[in-house]
């Protein structure tokens, strides 16, 4: 049995984690968590995360949780798929920026829409979250397309797991009410990405869950 146990959800961010050990070409086991089911709360997955969420990645050393620590893992100890510039420090600090947004500001923003239970209680204003959604996520991605997204990668010319995670991301636009098409460096980035057999090959895995 691989060393690497990544639990995971179809339609979640732990895509980019997928997505990343594919890359790399890392051996590991890939572990379904049914949110369908509660499974995230049973007491099994609990002692494997407590936080209840995914993706949580088992590994020799320890688990880990959260998707930017999880990438940056999978970048660093997979060097030959050269997933992140760990060798330029201003380049790495810019890759964890953009990879921080993603995970505290953008994909927050959409859980306003999924997840408003985890902020109040009250059903008036849960609603009035989700209203809010196709707003929020929409001038993140506005930022995105206008400041950060370099081009024709996010950090230029070199693949990173910036594009992994922010591919992941990008999968939720229509659901959040955001047309993708009035930003089109992430759509064209989203078009490629799905493209690309490694991609295509991780998705394919979790559909087929």
């Amino acid at each position: 049995m691989p060393a690497t146990i990544l639990y995971y959800t179809p339609n979640s961010c732990s895509l980019a984690s997928h997505i990343a050990l594919e890359q790399a070409g890392a051996p590991y086991e890939a572990r379904r968590v049914d949110f369908s089911r509660s499974e995230q709360r049973s007491p099994e997955y609990l002692r494997v995360n407590p936080k209840g969420r995914v993706p949580a990645l088992v590994t020799e050393r320890g688990i880990l949780t959260e998707t930017p620590a999880i990438l940056t893992f999978i970048a660093q100890s997979f060097p030959a798929a050269r997933l992140a510039p760990f060798e330029d420090a201003f380049s790495q600090a810019q890759m964890h920026s953009f990879n921080s947004y993603l995970c505290s500001t953008v994909h927050v923003a959409h859980a306003h829409r999924v997840r408003g239970s985890r902020w109040v209680d009250d059903p008036g204003a849960i609603e009035a979250m989700k209203k809010k959604v196709p707003d929020s996520v929409g001038a993140c991605f506005e930022l995105i397309e206008r400041e950060m997204f370099q081009g024709p990668w996010v950090m230029g010319s070199a693949y990173s797991i910036c594009d992994i995670y922010l591919f992941t991301l990008a999968q939720w636009l229509e659901s959040d009410g955001v047309d993708p098409q009035r930003f089109p460096n992430v759509a064209d980035h989203r078009r490629r990405m799905a493209e690309h057999p490694v991609v295509a090959r991780a998705m394919a895995a979790e559909r087929a869950s």
